[in-house]
């Protein structure tokens, strides 16, 4: 008997993250290629051209303690979610995931 399913970029990059939730990293050509080192205290300076002059102090604390989470995404995993709802539901999708692979048994169907 053989296998068929339908594959698209959606769902590789939700077993990609999935992947990178269990610690291990995704298949790519840049895995073994060196990575540059940081430079020493660099991560504790500012750069020139942020400015908090006119920032608000507390601004989320409100929304923050009533329960809402906040999470701000990198640029590229921002490209690949436009909304608030792609988000949710990827997020969804890889904590069933995770939930099938932690309970005991046979294979649950989706």
């Amino acid at each position: 008997m053989a296998l068929s399913f339908e594959w698209d970029e959606r769902k590789a990059e939700v077993i990609k993250f999935a992947l990178l939730l269990r610690g291990q990293p995704a298949m790519s050509e840049n895995n073994m290629k060196k990575q540059p080192k940081k430079k020493a205290g660099s991560s504790h300076e500012m750069r020139a051209e942020y400015d908090f002059g006119r920032g608000v102090r507390g601004k989320h604390a409100t929304r923050y303690a009533a329960g809402t989470n906040v999470v701000v995404l990198e640029p590229d995993v921002a490209s690949q979610f436009p909304t608030a709802d792609d988000v949710n539901d990827t997020l969804r999708a890889v904590a069933k995931l995770i939930e099938r692979r932690k309970r005991p048994g046979k294979h649950q169907p989706a």
